[in-house]
């Protein structure tokens, strides 16, 4: 199951919690970085870089590198909405094709049309989660600018999923994650989500996020520090699991040290310029790990992601 591995990945086993570790066994890549909602809890919305796709030629060349030092399990998704990029399918055809035991995509679901969701299982996805986060057409609105009446095309691309995947008897496992509110808000949540839990292999809650402090305290709301995993197995904000245990690869071809580097000051290293490895074990984030290791971020680019803990 999903939370299997999410707990696997955020545990950081002791063979990674040095300034060197392995290579990650599972790596994020980011397809695009243009999303079309415009969450108040996401950075996304910030537009602190610029929106593009990913070069085809790097992501093969990445993708091959990966799997030749170790990586098993490749996310083609990053902090972008993949269902934009015109070639998912091939995207995750051609990494399966190289090898990979698991591709995985996390999507917001507006996007993920049936032609598509068929096309991707077809190409060799593994896993796909959709992410829920809102109750109603209303408050789907108002968190994404989006008009209200794609919540209900979201439920429908759910549905059709679970459809299609067993009809087609597809290999794809199918989740749903949701944040976790507080009060009236998460019994509506609650209440959503029965909507689509016979749907879905599994369901799960996730804390919000501060999105590494950018969205700290955003419409009056408290995030949790750091990214501490999922609800039910969350993990201490220090060390910071993203830093061991698993890459982020922004579309233009940067390492990330966090999972929500919307702003680039997480760059470990240019992959068009050096290797995968050289970049895992780049002096600068061997240093950002010391720090997490030590428990003692002040001054570094972590520092703001927990100053709300």
């Amino acid at each position: 199951m999903i939370t299997t591995k999410i707990d696997r990945i955020t545990s950081i086993p002791d063979a990674y919690q040095t300034v060197a570790p392995p290579a990650p066994k599972s790596v994020k890549i980011e397809l695009t970085a243009r999303c079309d909602f415009q969450c108040f809890y996401c950075a996304s919305s910030f537009r602190l870089r610029e929106k593009q796709d990913i070069d085809w030629d790097f992501y093969t060349r990445i993708v091959n590198e990966m799997h030749e030092v170790g990586v098993e399990e490749l996310g083609v998704f990053y902090l972008g909405e993949s269902f934009i990029y015109p070639k998912l399918v091939e995207a995750i055809r051609y990494a399966k094709e190289v090898g990979f035991d698991y591709v995985f995509l996390t999507t917001n679901g507006r996007l993920a049309t049936p032609d598509k969701l068929k096309a991707c299982m077809e190409a060799g996805l593994d896993s796909l989660k959709f992410s829920f986060n809102n109750a109603s057409p209303e408050q789907f609105e108002e968190v994404t600018r989006v008009k209200g009446k794609e919540f209900y095309t979201i439920i429908h691309n759910i549905k059709a999923a679970r459809r299609i995947r067993d009809e087609g008897n597809y290999p794809c496992r199918i989740y749903a994650s949701s944040i976790q509110y507080d009060g009236a808000q998460q019994d509506r949540m609650e209440n959503a989500v029965r909507e689509i839990l016979s749907d879905v292999d599994e369901h799960y809650w996730l804390p919000l996020y501060g999105q590494a402090g950018l969205t700290a305290g955003a419409k009056g709301t408290v995030p949790s520090a750091g990214n501490q995993g999922r609800i039910g197995a969350l993990r201490p904000p220090l060390p910071c699991w993203a830093l061991f245990t698993e890459g982020h690869i922004t579309y233009d071809g940067h390492l990330a040290a966090c999972c929500f580097d919307h702003d680039g000051r997480f760059n470990m290293g240019d992959l068009k310029q050096m290797s995968f490895m050289e970049a895992w074990h780049s002096p600068t984030f061997q240093a950002l790990r010391q720090a997490n290791l030590e428990k003692e971020v002040t001054g570094t680019v972590c520092e703001k992601c927990i100053a709300y803990r």
